[in-house]
């Protein structure tokens, strides 16, 4: 399908991506997803498709990988439209019992997702996260910015790293939380945005459940409740309250470059994140709700 026969190219601003992305439209009026990346990445962004064309066969529902090949813009990625309303707007005006619900299903599809493991030559998660750990800890003592109480996210990783010895690795969607999923009009949740893609802890996926948890603790408790079958171990918690303080030490740098609203947003954040497991004493947060009938 050649991108330039669409008749109608419309750009999408909303996301952090770096990729461009259209609503396009054929002469006879059927929408696709556009995104068009620098010609350099056209190797990642080949595997990138390849991974959601693996996610699809499992019967997730999102986003579907159609078309990969290169333009004059450089490599382009055609998927499916998804015809709904952003999961993140509506949220919080369903009921409490919807939002629950919804959350059920956000765990039951991040499982299918995880059932793809990662490749052998993935190196160790314990020597590739504690790598990572030590650049987020660098990068939040070279901030001109603290939080008020940063130090617990440090002491607390420092105290729990011993938990990422011996853990098994996984695709994962590389950014799962509300703000990458769809509602479409029959009231299906959809997942969206795979381009973040990653292997790793299939736990560490569980990272973004800040965002979901500060809407609706009722969604965030029913995605961990239906992953786990109900049955929720407490070394979960503990990885999970250490992958939340790795990331929230470098949600502040990362704001900086962004202006003081988004630095505003990870300030508040991390006085959530503490708030939620008491200076990080509590491996359990307080908006977890437990089973709910």
């Amino acid at each position: 399908m050649p991108i330039n026969d669409f008749k109608t190219r419309i750009l999408i601003e909303k996301g952090w991506s770096d990729d461009i992305k259209y609503c396009v439209i054929t002469p006879e009026g059927k929408k696709y997803l556009l995104r068009i990346s620098k010609i350099e990445q056209k190797e990642c962004k080949k595997v990138e498709f390849e991974m959601m064309q693996h996610v699809e066969e499992l019967g997730v529902p999102m986003c579907k990988p159609i078309e990969f090949g290169t333009c004059d813009e450089g490599v382009y990625f055609l998927q499916s439209w998804i015809e709904g309303e952003d999961f993140g707007e509506i949220l919080t005006t369903l009921t409490n019992k919807e939002q629950y619900l919804y959350g059920i299903e956000a765990g039951k599809i991040l499982k299918h997702i995880h059932t793809i493991p990662a490749p052998d030559t993935q190196e160790e998660w314990k020597v590739r996260f504690n790598r990572k750990i030590l650049r987020k800890i660098q990068m939040y003592k070279d901030c001109p910015i603290k939080y008020e109480n940063g130090q617990s996210f440090i002491d607390y990783i420092n105290e729990n790293r011993y938990l990422l010895k011996n853990r098994s690795q996984c695709y994962q969607h590389g950014d799962y939380h509300v703000g990458n999923m769809m509602i479409d009009y029959e009231g299906k949740l959809q997942i969206i945005d795979f381009d973040r893609y990653d292997f790793g802890d299939p736990w560490e996926e569980f990272n973004r459940i800040v965002w979901c948890a500060q809407q609706s603790p009722l969604f965030a408790s029913g995605m961990v409740n239906r992953y786990f079958d109900g049955d929720v171990p407490m070394d979960f918690w503990r990885l999970l309250a250490l992958y939340i303080s790795s990331n929230t030490l470098s949600s502040l740098p990362w704001a900086i470059q962004f202006g003081q609203s988004e630095i505003d947003i990870m300030i508040k954040q991390a006085q959530d994140v503490l708030e939620w497991y008491n200076n990080m004493k509590d491996p359990v947060p307080s908006w977890y709700k437990g089973s709910i009938k």
